[in-house]
C-alpha cells in the first residue's frame, strides 16, 4: 500500500488557460470516480507513475487544486501540464512519513524544487510526554511551522547561491 503524498498546486496565466487547466482536472476528477484509478492528461508521458489521485478544486479560486500521489510529488507531471498550456505554476507537497515536504516553482520555464532533507527532519524533536515539539531552544505545538521555517531558509539559501553564480 502507497503512501500518499498531499499536493497542493497553483497555477498561473491567461484566463483561457485556466479555464483549460480547470476542466482538464474536472475531466480527471470525474474519470477517476468512474474507472477508480488514478489519472494522467493525454499529453503527459508518464515517466515515474506519476498518477493524480482524489482530486479537488478550491472552488474560491481559480486554477487551484489539491490532489494525492503515491509516496512523492508528481512535479514533472505538472510541469508537462503547465508546458502545455504555457502557464506557472507553485507546488506544495508533503508526505511526512517518507520525510517529503517541499515546494516547486515553474516560472517562465525554469522549475526551481526545493524539498527537505533528512538532516532538516533531525533538527527538531518530538517531546512525547508534553506533545511538543523542540527546535532551536522553543516549543512548537505543532511540526508544521517548523517545517515551513526549515523550508523557507532552504529557498532563501538557494537563491542566494544562486544569485552568487
Amino acid at each position: 500500500m502507497a503512501n500518499w503524498c498531499n499536493n497542493w498546486v497553483i497555477f498561473e496565466g491567461t484566463p483561457e488557460a485556466i479555464e483549460q487547466i480547470t476542466q482538464l482536472f474536472k475531466s480527471m476528477a470525474e474519470q477517476e470516480h468512474k474507472d477508480d484509478c488514478g489519472q494522467l492528461p493525454d499529453f503527459v508521458q508518464d515517466t515515474h507513475g506519476d498518477y493524480f489521485y482524489n482530486i479537488s478544486q478550491d472552488n474560491e479560486s481559480a486554477g487551484v487544486f489539491q490532489y494525492e500521489t503515491k509516496w512523492s510529488p508528481n512535479t514533472e507531471a505538472v510541469k508537462q501540464i503547465a508546458e502545455h498550456f504555457k502557464v506557472n505554476f507553485t507546488q506544495d507537497y508533503e508526505e511526512l512519513g517518507c520525510l517529503v515536504y517541499g515546494q516547486a516553482i515553474f516560472e517562465n520555464g525554469i522549475l526551481n524544487d526545493t524539498c527537505l532533507d533528512s538532516q532538516d527532519f533531525c533538527s527538531y524533536e518530538l517531546d512525547e510526554e508534553t506533545d511538543t515539539y523542540h527546535f532551536e531552544g522553543k516549543e512548537y505545538d505543532s511540526e508544521w511551522e517548523i517545517l515551513d521555517t526549515l523550508l523557507e531558509r532552504k529557498m532563501a539559501n538557494a537563491k542566494i547561491q544562486h544569485n552568487e553564480n
